[in-house]
C-alpha cells in the first residue's frame, strides 16, 4: 500500500515560504495561524474574541498618527525574516509598501517599523520570548506587546525599541487606567483599558 503524503510530517523541519504557498492552509485547519521558525511549522488557533476586538481598536487608534508620519498600519501579515522563518504579528506597521506580489504575500522584515503582539493563552512563550527575539534579530525597530483579560478587567501594554546589544529595551509601559505614551516611531497615546470590549 503506497504511503500517503502528509505535509505536517513529511515537511517537518523543511518548511519554506514556497512549501507554505503550496500546502497551506491545511485541510481541516483553515483558521489556524501558521508561523515558521527555522523550517519548523508552528500552528496556533485563531485569536480569542477579546484579542480580536482589541486588535481592531488599536489599529484604528494607531492609524491616523501613523499615516500622518508616513507609516502604514496592517493587520496580520506574514512578516518574513528568511524563506524558513516568518511570524504573523497581530498588527504590523510598515514604513514602506511591498513592491511585488511576492513581497505582498511574504512581507520582508526590513519594511517593518513595529510589530504588535496581543498575548494569547495558547502562545504566551511565543509572545513574550520567541517573537520579540525574532523581531530583534530581524532588526525591527519597535515591538509593542498587549495583554488583555476581559474576565479580570486587566489591560496592559508595553512598547519596546531595539537596544544597543541587539535585544529590546522598554520605552513605555501602562496598565489599564493609565496611558501608554511615546513620541516614536510616531505619536502613540492610549489607555490599554480602552482596548477591552
Amino acid at each position: 500500500m503506497p504511503m500517503r503524503f502528509d505535509p505536517l510530517v513529511d515537511l517537518d523541519g523543511m518548511w519554506t515560504t514556497q512549501f507554505a504557498d503550496r500546502y497551506l492552509p491545511l485541510p481541516g485547519l483553515p483558521d489556524a495561524r501558521y508561523e515558521c521558525i527555522d523550517g519548523r511549522l508552528v500552528m496556533t488557533p485563531a485569536e480569542v474574541g477579546t484579542n480580536s476586538y482589541g486588535e481592531i481598536k488599536l489599529a484604528r487608534l494607531l492609524s491616523p498618527a501613523a499615516e500622518t508620519h508616513g507609516f502604514y498600519v496592517f493587520g496580520q501579515v506574514n512578516l518574513t525574516f528568511s524563506p524558513r522563518r516568518w511570524i504573523q504579528p497581530d498588527i504590523t506597521v510598515l514604513h514602506a509598501l511591498p513592491k511585488t506580489d511576492e513581497e505582498d504575500r511574504w512581507i520582508p522584515a526590513h519594511l517593518c517599523t513595529m510589530a504588535v503582539e496581543f498575548v494569547s493563552p495558547g502562545s504566551r512563550r511565543q509572545d513574550f520570548v520567541d517573537k520579540p527575539m525574532r523581531c530583534a534579530e530581524g532588526r525591527v525597530p519597535y515591538f509593542l506587546r498587549v495583554e488583555l483579560s476581559r474576565r479580570l478587567g486587566h489591560a496592559q501594554a508595553e512598547l519596546f525599541t531595539l537596544g544597543k546589544f541587539g535585544g529590546y529595551d522598554t520605552v513605555a509601559k501602562a496598565v489599564g487606567g493609565r496611558r501608554l505614551s511615546a513620541d516614536l516611531p510616531f505619536p502613540i497615546d492610549f489607555d490599554p483599558a480602552g482596548l477591552l470590549p
